[in-house]
């Protein structure tokens, strides 16, 4: 299953460039669409593990600071973590994941060995989680129906952003919309923590409430298509080491797409600036959106623009272990 399968667009498809524009799929299918959307009209999320779709409002930007945030559209990358979070969580098998299922069994692109992680990763039931730049939220959103013990969601406090933020949240964790008929972190006599949708600018650690009382707090951080600003890499590492929990099941998940080129977003993973935050790598690979894994590399020479945006690379970042210092990727 294409990876963009689950996404449809909330508007009748009446005038002829609707048509035009969701057919591009059928007529041009080793194209694949990376961004989704339009400030005019919301996408409809659709999994077969949930009870109803997901409706998810897009951002409506005016400013030029708000458009070149790009918070107005759903990446493919939050789209892949998605369904990791919810393949994860549910332990879905190959016959009922097919497309996040080869993580147990990855269909390589090659015969070097390619360095995934297990499904487990990606499991947050019972768990507390934050995602930084945030969006749409995709993610956040299915790991409340999916039984997570505390959801907070950010992105860049602007306005516009925070506007979208906060209805997706209140709209999309409904009880009906979970697979169990309750969100777990609304239930407070059980030890919910809530659902919470606040700003937060990467690397801004000492002036925000959320901030101060939040150090260490989090068993799992959601990084989805932040790579793209090389300029914001140490201070979007600085957020993630400041949130990730200590404890030794701790885990930044990270997804990001190579639409923007390779070479700027690799950096991010760079081992001497994440040991300096006490993060390494634990696993990393690349996964195109029909589910065909690859090693990750830093080079790849030239790579034609309309087949890296196929590509996203998946990464699983923890708390550095003591003698882990070689590490390079």
């Amino acid at each position: 299953m294409a990876l963009v399968a689950r996404l449809t667009t909330n508007v009748p498809e009446t005038e002829p460039e609707d048509i035009m524009a969701s057919a591009l799929g059928v007529i041009f299918p080793d194209d694949i669409t990376n961004q989704h959307g339009d400030p005019s009209h919301g996408l409809i999320y659709t999994s077969p593990h949930l009870p109803k779709p997901l409706h998810i409002k897009l951002a409506d930007p005016t400013a030029d600071e708000d458009r070149s945030l790009f918070g107005h559209y759903l990446w493919n990358s939050s789209l892949l973590l998605a369904e990791l979070v919810e393949a994860g969580t549910l332990k879905l098998d190959a016959a009922s994941a097919p497309h996040t299922a080869a993580l147990a069994a990855p269909a390589q692109h090659s015969d070097k060995p390619v360095r995934t992680a297990p499904l487990s990763k990606f499991n947050v039931a019972g768990l507390s989680t934050i995602e930084l730049g945030a969006g749409t939220a995709l993610p956040s959103l299915m790991a409340a129906l999916l039984g997570a013990r505390r959801v907070v969601v950010t992105d860049y406090p602007a306005p516009v952003n925070m506007e979208v933020l906060r209805h997706n949240v209140a709209a999309n964790t409904q009880p009906s919309l979970s697979p169990s008929g309750q969100i777990a972190a609304l239930d407070v006599s059980s030890g919910g923590g809530g659902i919470e949708a606040e700003g937060h600018g990467w690397g801004e650690l000492d002036d925000t409430p959320l901030a101060r009382e939040n150090r260490h707090a989090f068993d799992r951080v959601f990084v989805a298509d932040c790579l793209w600003m090389p300029w914001q890499h140490d201070n979007l590492r600085q957020s993630v080491a400041w949130f990730l929990g200590d404890g030794p099941d701790a885990r930044a998940l990270i997804v990001a797409g190579f639409h923007t080129g390779r070479e700027k977003m690799r950096g991010f993973f760079d081992a001497e600036a994440l040991a300096a935050q006490g993060l390494e790598v634990e696993s990393i690979w690349e996964r195109d959106c029909d589910s065909i894994d690859r090693e990750w590399v830093l080079d790849r020479g030239f790579e034609d623009p309309g087949v890296r945006k196929r590509w996203l690379v998946v990464a699983v970042l923890r708390r550095a272990l003591r003698g882990n210092e070689d590490q390079t990727w």
